[in-house]
């Protein structure tokens, strides 16, 4: 059973997400309402994953995001999963600046259902990623005028954000609705472009343009 931590201030948010959690398979280490008790728990408890608020007390500011970050220096890689409001570039940035994996960063009112949610930690538990794809966008955007994402074809970005997601081909095909050879062409031609090495680890993928990302 996968280990996990959870740190939420509101009651039953946080005690829908032990139960949510739960019923699917995970055993709840700990649900913590403040960024003390996760950067404590983070580091006594090392759960397989934790699911993490951006603000909690006691300034509801970034504590959230602070302990978890403070968490992966002294342990790196360990799998952090962020819950936000709202899309932040910097706390995607922060998230993203030691290039490991075991990430997610996921907007709470785009959780459209258990599965969805189930699956991203599950993802970041394994050492994935699970981005929201506001989020994906929000870096895209803010990389506009690099002139290697500027080269890139309407279809290699669609390919692009599906893969920075987390997707692998299969689930980029199926989702775009093209075949999986199709789906490998338009990588090889983003990696190409983008001056990245190809690889054929769907993490080791991820990272990678998700560091390409992050630096520009």
């Amino acid at each position: 059973m996968r280990r996990v931590l959870i740190a939420e201030d509101l009651y039953l948010l946080r005690d829908g997400l032990v139960h949510l959690l739960q019923a699917h398979g995970f055993t709840v280490v700990a649900a913590v309402e403040s960024g003390p008790e996760l950067l404590k728990g983070l580091l006594e408890l090392r759960p397989d994953v934790s699911v993490v608020d951006v603000r909690l007390p006691p300034t509801f500011t970034d504590e959230g995001l602070q302990a978890a970050l403070a968490a992966r220096t002294q342990v790196p890689g360990l799998p952090v999963l962020v819950l936000s409001q709202h899309v932040e570039q910097l706390y995607a940035r922060e998230l993203l600046a030691d290039g490991s994996g075991g990430i997610g960063y996921l907007l709470k009112d785009r959780v459209f259902n258990a599965e969805q949610f189930v699956d991203a930690v599950r993802r970041v538990a394994e050492g994935g990623t699970a981005m929201d794809p506001e989020v994906i966008a929000k870096l895209l955007a803010s990389n506009a005028r690099n002139e290697p994402l500027a080269a890139l074809t309407p279809r290699e970005r669609d390919v692009l954000e599906a893969m920075a997601e987390g997707r692998s081909n299969a689930a980029i095909a199926q989702r775009l609705y093209l075949s999986e050879s199709a789906v490998a062409k338009h990588t090889a031609g983003i990696f190409a472009k983008l001056g990245l090495a190809p690889s054929d680890d769907d993490n080791r993928r991820v990272l990678a343009v998700l560091a390409y990302l992050n630096s520009r």
